[in-house]
């Protein structure tokens, strides 16, 4: 289901066109991707970025569409740039309290262990940066994991989103309970909006948080209780 497709739906299901409906669409449809993207965590809203540390600087810039850590990895041996080469060593997520008392100044330098979200950036105060301990004794590379907010279908250039294209009916039902709260609906049908809402997160979130990060090996295929 694309943009177009979408919003005429949700013009159908609530049978309203008026213009000031039409124009709130929009909004309607993010609030219900930012529900979603915070309640399942599918692997299209993780992403992962490189970046390098310096010498006796124990600060690393998140980047500006950071919102939450999947993993940090200091990546030292690397030839050239060619990441290939490295070997990865991944850090501990500590308490920023913690890496003061253990690395309580700048000179406890050695390869990083841990690290911590530190605060906002000296240069934008809307953005975070980590703090790092021991304070880096060289320039490393870096590779973060990190969750963030996908383009929204809204705004996407072709109007396609992996989340409409393979699970539009919990994009559908989300945006229909927030265009149901801006209508100030009926009961019974916010009742039941949100009820399809529900079943259709429960499927995704089977997806989402169950399948997709299932070891078939170690933990065996999904079955079926057959009664």
């Amino acid at each position: 289901m694309n943009y177009t497709e979408l919003s005429a739906a949700i013009q159908a299901y609530t049978e309203n066109t008026e213009a000031d409906f039409v124009a709130e669409i929009p909004v309607f449809v993010t609030q219900a991707e930012q529900r979603i993207y915070n309640t399942v965590q599918f692997p299209s809203i993780r992403k992962n970025v490189y970046g390098q540390v310096t010498a006796n600087n124990k600060y690393l810039q998140c980047p500006t569409d950071f919102l939450a850590v999947y993993s940090l990895a200091i990546v030292t041996d690397v030839t050239g740039s060619d990441m290939n080469t490295g070997t990865y060593e991944y850090l501990l997520n500590k308490d920023v309290n913690f890496i003061r008392q253990a690395y309580p100044t700048p000179n406890d330098t050695d390869v990083p262990k841990y690290y911590a979200l530190f605060g906002s950036r000296s240069d934008n105060v809307d953005e975070l940066t980590f703090i790092l301990g021991p304070t880096p004794n060289a320039s490393y590379w870096t590779e973060l994991h990190y969750y963030y907010y996908p383009e929204s279908i809204t705004t996407a250039a072709d109007g396609r989103t992996w989340l409409g294209d393979n699970f539009d009916s919990v994009l559908l039902y989300g945006s229909l309970v927030e265009a149901y709260t801006y209508m100030k609906g009926e009961q019974d049908m916010m009742a039941l909006y949100n009820g399809k809402y529900q079943e259709a997160l429960a499927l995704a979130k089977r997806l989402g948080d169950g399948m997709e990060r299932q070891d078939a090996y170690r933990s065996g295929q999904y079955r079926q209780a057959v009664t």
